[in-house]
């Protein structure tokens, strides 16, 4: 009974304050991505940053400021200590990771540098640029060791390989030749001729004896780079991106016997697989299992020998990672970017997961505590909007461009469609499920009907019971009520009309938006509906006679969400202006102003139990809001009990006359006419001899006095001094100061300048009418000696 008492008490308590506890941000947006050889860090483009972030937990460690140009490429050292990036300002940085501080900047190239390696030791650096040079760079040292010229066109790969003692560079460009460098003689020892396209990938064997290469041209190149002969030629049907040898010692176990000695590499290009082939027939030997409906590219693959995985990373800014001994399974994927975030849904039962929506078909599922990602594909275009059930976590939908809406079911395995719901003929702009049961949803879009689908649980094909023209513009939103009995749509028509759920029946308009309406929601305890429209307000509206009630105004531009918190009692809104409000119907004002955001901020998604509120929009950002507001009411309780307590001290410490405590806690609680009060007690009950304020504790008091301490009493001095009553006790006090405080000491206060600044002027006035007194009071001796005389 004590639980439920304190649940009702939170709920009804009014919520004026939130704090950002955490956010889901983007930490690349295209170009070049590095796994360091430990695995612990993950080193992506951000813009024209760089983003370091932990590999495990998704932690952000540096954000490495760039020079307001794009980053072409980047390269970590084997060891991990130092990361080089090159950016189309032609400038080449060496970054420390441990300190994420720029150690040495150097022009690397007449144009911008395109690919770079590092050798093995972590000594050197090579550069490829678009001007067709190939250079290698000391990295410790910072200067230029090789220039090597020969290439007819833009730079597009290089690789660093050792045998025998002696080093050598093997260079690909657009101009289809692989060259050879010896890093002794530097000279071109070969130039390899086959391929029709710009060579994208480079790399050695085990062994040190074969050289392969892939390009752009479909094919897979393998070399004896020593005779300069080309063994094989093996078509992989696909544009290239990138190529590489998977390590002999990989566990093959999960994988046909045969394989298990052979040699393997990997490819990876515009086809959007991660795919592994055998060396010596071109046998495909392991392709991932393709994503349904997915559409994206692979600009290039990250293979990392110790945890034996191949990390793709795609155009639309994901990096998949797929485990070699696993047969290719996708173990875990980061989301880069988010674009614009357009609706989100707590999902679960817990409400552990976050689904997001974004200007993608693929679905992004955000766990909330970890912020590890899965990506759910499925539709053929742009999802716009997703809905969970809230009798059922584990089941939600999402409309789409596709024109199709989705079921989705959450299992421990992943993310399973469990139904398409076929029948609009435009994009789904709205889905919405029952508040009591998991039997229907409905659905409205661009093409202006809405459609009641029964879900039995049995056919992957829902049908539709009935579908009604809605409105004359595009549905933006639909919102059951809590009986299910009547729904809400709203729309860029700027009308909310009200369904009955059974019949599909309408009945009734509510006018009075002046532009369209982007969401609308029923109040969990009273007949009202909140709505808010591109006319920058939110309406409340009376639902059995369509009358507006309330009209909220507050936002500068349009209102895009609403939804109601605290038993009905409060509205929560984001809009165009990137901000999100809280407002108390009863009062019609706004409680407080949430501001995290940069852009608009399309979506709202409120946690059950209403600890939590998380925001999303075109910033690509994602909020979470936790309710703070009883922890600062206590708080503030707190805090006012214990100044009761200590003013209460105080007053004792006055009534025993011990003044040392008492100045030291009158200080602390920052009271000045208090402090004004107890020198001026001081000076008139105290007249020790030798004592500049009449008490020598009080002197010793002020001469240990602290840095802080010292800077609040200067400029309670200075206040004093302001007025010819407190002038006296003000100089007696500053007089105690400088006298055991040195002027070095005194300087060195932050705020020196603007306290000697207001002493002067009013010191000076008062020794001035101090020397007036003594001039007249000469009159009075002169008088008293003429009366004497």
């Amino acid at each position: 009974m004590e639980e439920e008492a304190k649940i009702t008490n939170s709920k009804l308590l009014l919520k004026s304050s939130f704090k950002s506890v955490k956010t889901i941000e983007s930490i690349y947006t295209g170009g070049k991505v590095l796994v360091t050889k430990d695995e612990s860090l993950l080193i992506t483009t951000l813009n024209e940053d760089i983003e370091v972030t932990e590999l495990s937990t998704g932690k952000s460690i540096h954000r490495l400021e760039g020079d307001t140009e794009i980053v072409t490429t980047m390269a970590v050292k084997p060891d991990g200590k130092h990361l080089v990036s090159a950016s189309r300002s032609l400038q080449m940085r060496i970054w420390d990771l441990t300190s994420g501080q720029c150690i040495r900047t150097t022009k690397a190239h007449e144009a911008p540098v395109i690919v770079m390696d590092i050798d093995p030791s972590s000594t050197l650096v090579a550069t490829g640029g678009a001007d067709g040079v190939v250079k290698v760079w000391d990295i410790d040292r910072g200067f230029c060791t090789h220039v090597l010229n020969g290439h007819r066109g833009v730079v597009s790969a290089v690789k660093f390989h050792q045998m025998n003692g002696q080093w050598f560079l093997a260079s690909g460009a657009d101009d289809c030749e692989i060259r050879l460098w010896n890093l002794q003689t530097k000279k071109c020892f070969g130039t390899l001729q086959s391929h029709v396209s710009v060579i994208r990938g480079l790399d050695f064997s085990a062994d040190g004896r074969t050289l392969i290469s892939g390009s752009r041209d479909k094919v897979v190149n393998v070399w004896d780079w020593q005779t300069k002969e080309l063994k094989a030629t093996y078509p992989i049907y696909e544009t290239l991106e990138t190529v590489g040898f998977v390590s002999v010692d990989t566990d093959l176990s999960e994988y046909d016997e045969k394989w298990h000695s052979r040699e393997l590499f990997y490819t990876g290009g515009d086809g959007g697989l991660v795919r592994i082939w055998d060396l010596k027939t071109g046998e495909l030997v392991q392709a991932q299992e393709k994503e349904e409906n997915s559409k994206h590219t692979i600009t290039d693959v990250i293979y990392s020998r110790k945890s034996q995985f191949l990390a793709a990373v795609t155009n639309d800014q994901n990096i998949l990672i797929y485990s070699i001994p696993q047969q290719l399974h996708r173990i875990k994927q980061i989301v880069g970017y988010n674009d614009q975030i357009v609706d989100i849904a707590y999902i679960g039962s817990d409400e552990a997961h976050l689904a997001a929506v974004t200007n993608s078909q693929v679905l992004r599922i955000y766990n909330v505590e970890t912020q590890d990602c899965e990506l759910v594909y499925g539709h053929q275009d742009m999802i716009i909007c997703v809905d969970s059930s809230s009798v059922d976590g584990t089941l939600f939908a999402t409309g789409s461009k596709d024109r199709t809406a989705r079921l989705w079911r959450m299992t421990d395995e992943g993310y399973t469609c469990i139904g398409v719901c076929v029948g609009h003929t435009e994009s789904i702009g709205a889905v919405a499920f029952p508040n009591k049961s998991t039997n229907f949803l409905l659905t409205g879009g661009q093409d202006r009907t809405v459609k009641y689908w029964h879900l039995d649980g049995k056919s992957d094909r829902p049908r539709a019971l009935y579908t009604h023209q809605a409105h004359e513009k595009d549905i933006n939103t639909i919102a059951i009520a809590p009986n299910d009995k009547f729904f809400a749509t709203g729309s860029q028509d700027k009308l909310v009309k009200m369904w009955n759920v059974e019949t599909g029946e309408l009945l009734g308009t509510c006018k009075g938006h002046k532009r369209g309406v982007w969401c609308v929601e029923f109040s969990p305890v009273d007949q009202v509906i909140a709505t808010c429209s591109g006319d920058k307000t939110i309406k409340l509206w009376n639902v059995r006679d369509f009358t507006c009630i309330k009209t909220f105004e507050g936002h500068t531009n349009s209102v895009l969400r609403v939804d109601f918190l605290t038993a009905g009692m409060q509205l929560v809104s984001s809009g165009s202006d990137g901000l999100v409000k809280v407002w108390t119907i009863k009062t019609n004002e706004c409680e407080t102003t949430l501001d995290n955001h940069t852009e608009k901020v399309w979506a709202l998604a409120v946690r059950k139990d209403q600890k939590f509120i998380a925001s999303a929009g075109a910033d690509s950002v994602v909020n979470f809001w936790e309710d703070v507001t009883r922890d600062e009411q206590e708080q503030a309780l707190r805090e006012q009990e214990e100044l009761i307590l200590k003013e209460q001290e105080l007053q004792n410490f006055m009534h025993k006359k011990d003044y040392l405590n008492a100045i030291l806690l009158a200080l602390s609680l920052e009271q000045p006419f208090r402090l004004l009060t107890l020198f001026r007690t001081v000076m008139e009950e105290n007249h020790q001899d030798g004592s500049i304020t009449g008490s020598a504790a009080v002197d010793t008091v002020l001469a240990e006095l602290g840095t802080q301490n010292l800077e609040k009493l200067l400029t309670y001095i200075r206040d004093w001094n302001t007025n010819a009553k407190h002038a006296h006790i003000a100089q007696t006090v500053l007089n105690a100061i400088l006298s055991t405080h040195s002027s070095e000491e005194i300087v060195e206060l932050a705020n020196a300048k603007e306290v000697i600044d207001g002493l002067l002027p009013y010191t000076d006035r008062h020794f001035q009418r101090l020397d007036d007194f003594i001039t007249q009071s000469y009159i009075v001796d002169y008088t008293l000696h003429a009366q004497e005389s």
